[in-house]
């Protein structure tokens, strides 16, 4: 490998967004945050959209910062974000509209007007997808109903990342794993499925053949340069995407994609996406009633997973609490959930009340005051019921993944800023009964300049890549305590959550 190579990953999630250096060595692959900004939803009008020209903004600034430190050791550059959401362009290569906010209402009720253009039974035997409103699908689905005219004259359809790499190299192009979480692609083919994208009145046209993680769109563009200064031999490497997938990607096991897995993942995040990686996707009818999806994988893997809440009832939690004058940090609260009573409620975090509640902590006393349960008194007690029963939905993820793939999952890897809470690893563990391997905290991005070091030639395969991953110093293992407390809890959850 080339040691002095320096390859950038632009991390772009939900909440924020960073720009970051990545090496390799034999030691393992080293990162260095270079900028870091805010993100999230900007109310233009009765729409939710995301501030993408002002994120583009930031790429530049934290690209001209690299080129202050590296200058012409960087080689490459790639960007991963979340999926589902997307832009238009019109003929002229200008934006059609905004991108709008997955949490955006305008989808609302959408899903069951698509099944009466096509059943729900046939867009999954495509699919092979979960169903969610905010999917791609129904996204692009409300534009039509709602007689938007922004599809009637767009030409080219770009997710996220994919508008990052034409604004970076010119290329416009559909990246598969980010493609796969639409709703639109073709589970077998891996192409977009023209039976669904005609059911929902979609045009066709605006949307490219997708290409996989790890191919070359062309060096920055001219103007990239002269705004930046990073040298103009820097390639444009397409990661994957799909920051889960540049996660699991980053993953420390032993084996890649394998036909009877024994390991399982939680990205977690704001999300926590709990699956694993498989050689070929399922579809079967269980899979449909559990509501999984298969999502695309480098290397033509399967990545079968289940969204979850996540982290996002807790940031909620401590959001309200900020308004209110309360500056807890995170370690604070955490602290707070150590010393609440075990076990004192459970909810269902994908519940839709906590989907955009006004206030968390008032959704969670509600719903437990709705199911006849304890309500809690203090943060410490709302934090705790929020990881209790997230660990607790780990659980019962684990036992519908492994009803599909047949077989027991022996050790969960959790990945992702998330571990870092590891009061909340400690109780995937015990709740679940299975080792827990929790790191490397920046999975995505390790993932993204490992999938980039590949494209570069400088790694010769996933295993090479993932046997430098196993070197970060930040793995941590967790060992299952036992406690009948979590079976009481997972019986409670199950009532809470028939049929999810």
């Amino acid at each position: 490998m080339s040691v002095g190579n320096v390859h950038l990953a632009i991390d772009l999630g939900a909440s924020g967004g960073r720009v970051l250096a990545g090496q390799l060595s034999d030691s393992g692959i080293q990162l260095k945050e270079i900028h870091r900004f805010a993100n999230g939803g900007v109310w233009q009008g009765k729409r939710l959209v995301w501030n993408l020209l002002g994120q583009w903004e930031h790429v530049l600034e934290g690209l001209s910062r690299a080129n202050a430190t590296y200058g012409s050791r960087i080689r490459s550059v790639g960007a991963d974000t979340w999926g589902v959401d997307y832009v238009l362009l019109d003929r002229n290569e200008d934006l059609v509209g905004p991108c709008f906010h997955y949490r955006d209402t305008r989808t609302s009720g959408v899903m069951a007007q698509a099944f009466e253009r096509m059943s729900r039974k046939d867009i999954f035997r495509n699919t092979g997808l979960q169903f969610m409103e905010i999917n791609t699908a129904y996204q692009l689905f409300a534009m039509r109903l709602q007689n938007s005219p922004l599809l009637d004259i767009s030409e080219s359809f770009l997710m996220v990342p994919d508008y990052l790499h034409w604004q970076l190299s010119g290329t416009k192009c559909n990246e598969f794993t980010n493609a796969s979480t639409t709703q639109l692609l073709d589970v077998e083919s891996g192409n977009w499925s023209r039976e669904v994208i005609a059911a929902l009145e979609l045009p066709e046209h605006i949307f490219s053949p997708p290409i996989q993680p790890g191919t070359s769109v062309g060096n920055i563009t001219e103007t990239v340069q002269r705004l930046t200064g990073v040298p103009s031999s820097t390639e444009v490497v397409v990661p994957d995407t799909h920051d889960t997938g540049s996660a699991v990607l980053a993953v420390p096991a032993a084996t890649f994609a394998a036909s009877q897995p024994d390991w399982c993942y939680i990205s977690c995040g704001t999300w926590s996406l709990m699956g694993v990686e498989i050689a070929r996707p399922v579809t079967s009818e269980a899979c449909e009633m559990f509501n999984f999806t298969n999502e695309g994988g480098v290397r033509g893997s399967i990545r079968l997973l289940k969204n979850i809440a996540g982290l996002w009832i807790v940031q909620q939690c401590r959001q309200q609490w900020q308004r209110e004058g309360h500056t807890w940090a995170w370690d604070q609260l955490v602290d707070m959930a150590i010393k609440a009573p075990a076990m004192k409620a459970v909810i269902d975090p994908d519940h839709a009340s906590f989907v955009s509640p006004g206030s968390m902590p008032q959704a969670i006393y509600d719903f437990c005051r709705q199911t006849n349960q304890p309500t809690p008194d203090t943060p410490g007690e709302f934090v705790r019921i929020a990881l209790e029963s997230l660990a607790l939905r780990y659980r019962s993820v684990l036992n519908y993944l492994e009803q599909l793939v047949g077989g027991p999952l022996g050790t969960i890897h959790m990945v992702g800023g998330g571990v870092q809470n590891h009061l909340l690893c400690q109780f995937a563990a015990d709740a679940c009964q299975r080792m827990v391997i929790a790191g490397p905290v920046e999975a995505t991005a390790l993932g993204n300049v490992l999938m980039q070091a590949i494209g570069c030639g400088e790694l010769s395969s996933i295993d090479e890549g993932r046997a430098l991953i196993r070197k970060s110093p930040d793995i941590l293992t967790f060992e299952p305590r036992s406690n009948q407390e979590w079976d009481v809890g997972y019986q409670k959850l199950m009532q809470l959550t028939i049929g999810q």
